[in-house]
């Protein structure tokens, strides 16, 4: 849930790839499969620990990304009243940005982004938001779905790394101008300088890169690609979208 990026393609299609940074000794997350929320179908890896999660992809239209910590790092207390996971999942009982980010509790739960993109054929275009939780105060904000982004957690990445992550992914753009997974899956292996701390895979000594998934919404259709890196396993989905 460390890095994220976002490509759009024909108004109303897009790919969205993210990057798993975890602790060593968190427990592998299940692969990507069907659950039914608030009588929705919604696709996403399960987390272990806390039985949430960091992406997840409804049928009906919206596509969620969380990444850890708002704009700057803070010191994470020993407890919290939910789990960002489990947050993410509670965006379904709303199922509108404006309405989640107004009328859901978030005291409580540790500072986070939340990527959020909607298409479906009710649209002209994606719908795209960025909401951050400090602790303080809620932001929501709406994004340019017409342009490409990437986002990296600030809770583990400095400001200047952050800066490096975005020229590389603009020097991506630039070779680039065919988005497709197989591309952007490349460049989340192996963008980077060779730090093994700061690439778009990294291998430190308390965290790494443990998978990498990504989500390819089309008109008719989505493709979502799991890869648990740890595990050496792939999985792929082909959901027929509502």
């Amino acid at each position: 849930m460390c890095t994220v990026t976002y490509l759009p393609f024909n108004q109303r299609e897009f790919i969205l790839t993210s990057n798993r940074d975890e602790d060593v000794n968190r427990s592998s997350a299940l692969p990507v499969q069907e659950y039914t929320i608030n009588n929705r179908t919604i696709f996403f890896p399960k987390d272990q620990k806390a039985n949430g999660t960091w992406i997840a992809y409804d049928v009906k239209g919206y596509t969620l990304c969380l990444l850890n910590g708002a704009n700057k790092p803070h010191v994470p207390k020993i407890n919290y009243k939910k789990s960002r996971g489990l947050m993410l999942l509670d965006f379904y009982f709303y199922n509108e940005p404006e309405s989640f980010a107004k009328h859901y509790d978030f005291k409580g739960i540790e500072p986070f982004t939340l990527i959020m993109a909607y298409s479906c054929s009710d649209t002209d275009k994606v719908r795209l938001f960025e909401l951050k939780w400090d602790e303080e105060k809620v932001e929501l904000i709406p994004l340019d779905s017409s342009l490409p982004q990437i986002w990296s957690s600030v809770t583990l990445y400095s400001s200047e790394v952050i800066k490096n992550r975005e020229k590389w992914f603009n020097e991506w753009l630039g070779k680039n101008t065919t988005y497709t997974p197989d591309t952007i899956l490349f460049f989340h292996h192996f963008g980077g300088n060779g730090s093994v701390d700061n690439d778009l895979i990294i291998n430190r000594t308390t965290k790494k890169t443990v998978s990498v998934c990504c989500i390819n919404k089309s008109i008719t259709h989505t493709d979502i690609i799991y890869e648990d890196i740890l595990n050496k396993t792939l999985h792929k989905s082909k959901v027929i979208n509502c």
